[in-house]
């Protein structure tokens, strides 16, 4: 059964890991993708939280409906979504790293040197 209880709604959760699927190949470009009802079933979640993360993903042009056969993965999917992913990190992640450098008084030389460290 799915851990559901990381705080966040179902259906976020859900479209996410199919994003990740799409992104990881899983699920390549123009490939459809598990139903409503396939995807309540295999997680055992209401078929309207389904429904609700796969139009997530309609909405931010990841997959298309093709009436009367599915959702479908959209062409350039896999590339939008690392996009997607690309600013989301910078926003979450290298803009509060590159602030707090900056508030101990690192140049960006300094910062730069340390996260080559890491390497």
């Amino acid at each position: 059964m799915t851990d559901w209880t990381d705080g966040r709604p179902i259906f976020m959760d859900l479209a996410d890991r199919i994003a990740a699927d799409i992104l990881a190949g899983l699920i390549p470009e123009e490939t459809q993708v598990p139903s409503t009802n396939e995807l309540a079933a295999h997680y055992r979640i209401n078929p309207a939280t389904a429904g609700k993360a796969l139009n997530r993903l309609v909405d931010q042009g990841i997959v298309y409906k093709r009436r009367g056969l599915g959702m479908f993965v959209a062409a350039g999917a896999p590339e939008a979504l690392r996009a997607q992913r690309r600013d989301a990190f910078s926003e979450q992640f290298v803009r509060p790293f590159v602030e707090e450098g900056r508030r101990l008084g690192l140049s960006i030389d300094e910062i730069v040197a340390l996260v080559t460290k890491e390497r």
